[in-house]
């Protein structure tokens, strides 16, 4: 496909969709703030096998899609803390879905 026809073409939904949360990464600190907020320290301890600069550039690009929330406090030392905004909260049904499926899919694997 020619760079500017690549560049036009119109994304399905299903695209986009996996283009804001691609990746295991973003599944999984979504699943961890969908209930509550949580510090950055929290949330890399929750998430086995992240690195802190994946952790950041996720959290950025989660923030950026406005599904993510960073507060900072003005407290010395800093304290910074990510929750799910009003959008980021849509996807908790998605993400409860995707756990039962997983617990079905873990199931099957290990009959």
């Amino acid at each position: 496909m020619p760079k500017d026809e690549k560049k036009d073409r119109i994304k399905c939904n299903i695209e986009v969709a996996m283009e804001a949360i691609d990746g295991k990464w973003k599944i999984l600190i979504l699943w961890y703030l969908r209930n509550e907020k949580k510090r950055f320290n929290e949330l890399q301890k929750s998430i086995f096998g992240i690195t802190q600069k994946m952790l950041i550039q996720k959290l950025r690009e989660l923030e950026i899609d406005e599904i993510v929330h960073r507060e900072v406090y003005p407290v010395v030392p800093p304290k910074v803390e990510y929750s799910l905004t009003q959008y980021g909260e849509t996807l908790k049904p998605i993400l409860k879905q995707l756990y039962f499926w997983g617990e079905e899919h873990n199931k099957r694997k290990n009959k």
